[in-house]
């Protein structure tokens, strides 16, 4: 049975009408009435009265069956229509706040792939590629500009940095925890994991080594309200500012432990703790007064709150790409766009 022309006795059936049936079709009336004869010729019974147009005993019959029928096939087509126009792939990218930038955004798959972009925390990044809710991780780090970064494609494995780590911020010696954070004879902790480009961020027990790729590295700037005394200096000094009052804001900003790290003391101590990921609000409170941010220049200062460039030390915020040793496609895909 076609369904062509059961739709085309459905239709002249509704609209009592040949010629109307046509217009709707747009075809010919001729071909409205050849496609009624063709069913009656298939079935051997008249099916419809033509002066007026209304079914017979067994058009009415036949109709009880093409409504459904054609309903079904309408739903058929759609939903093949559906796999048809499917993504062909599922992405699901963990970034950290500060990691979203445009380069990320602009390398996006826009039309083959199911993409979701999480924004979170860079110390669950790691976890969520071992346990593969997500394909690819987007962290950040505080700097010093030079630092050597891994080689690309080379891999990173579990556990803590070298010891000679700490020699790039002045320390040497200093012991290590299971996590790769040192800490001062007052407690204070410093990660110094920044020359090896993953700076602050343990891979879970036993997970298999993720690859680091540089991605974008940026100068800083102080976020500072616009009635601080040093809001209108043209840069700032990081020694200037150890005795000052900061947001520590660890999964929105930069943790206050890198910039101790990276100054080489205990100062910077916080006036108000943010542990959310969004780094407007984070903005926002510097610019309520509730104390400096260290962020990068890409990052707009809020309105009543000013940006100063970081001069000295030479530090830089660095983002870096982690997969997994062999990423799958798309995720392949997104790598080596932000590689370039």
């Amino acid at each position: 049975m076609d369904p062509h022309l059961l739709r085309t006795f459905v239709t002249v059936i509704r609209l009592a009408s040949f010629p109307a049936a046509a217009r709707e079709l747009g075809c010919a009336k001729a071909t409205v009435a050849r496609h009624v004869a063709a069913l009656e010729r298939e079935f051997g019974l008249p099916l419809l009265t033509r002066r007026p147009v209304v079914p017979t005993v067994a058009g009415a019959r036949l109709l009880e069956h093409a409504v459904p029928l054609l309903l079904r096939l309408d739903a058929a087509r759609a939903d093949l229509a559906r796999l048809a126009a499917a993504p062909a792939g599922e992405l699901v990218v963990a970034a950290a706040p500060l990691a979203v930038g445009p380069r990320l955004l602009a390398a996006l798959p826009v039309t083959t792939t199911r993409v979701t972009l999480c924004v979170r925390p860079r110390d669950e990044i790691p976890a969520a590629l071992a346990d593969g809710t997500a394909h690819l991780g987007l962290v950040d780090s505080l700097s010093v500009t030079g630092d050597p970064l891994l080689p690309p494609g080379s891999a990173l494995p579990p556990g803590p940095p070298h010891d000679s780590a700490g020699a790039a911020y002045g320390f040497t010696g200093t012991a290590y925890d299971s996590v790769g954070t040192a800490y001062d004879p007052v407690g204070n902790a410093y990660d110094f994991a920044a020359p090896y480009g993953f700076t602050g961020i343990a891979q879970p027990p036993g997970a298999a080594p993720l690859t680091a790729l540089p991605v974008t590295e940026a100068p800083l700037a102080v976020h500072l309200p616009a009635g601080h005394p040093l809001a209108h200096r043209r840069g700032l000094r990081l020694d200037e500012l150890t005795t000052a009052r900061w947001v520590d804001a660890p999964a929105a900003g930069l943790p206050l432990d890198q910039l101790r790290a990276a100054h080489g003391t205990y100062g910077f101590r916080p006036a108000l703790r943010y542990d959310g990921t969004d780094v407007h609000t984070l903005t926002a409170l510097v610019a309520a007064g509730r104390g400096l941010a260290l962020l990068p220049d890409t990052v707009p200062a809020a309105p009543s709150a000013l940006a100063v460039p970081l001069v000295e030390p030479r530090l830089v915020h660095r983002v870096e790409l982690l997969h997994p040793t062999e990423p799958t496609t798309p995720a392949a895909e997104l790598a080596a766009l932000l590689r370039t």
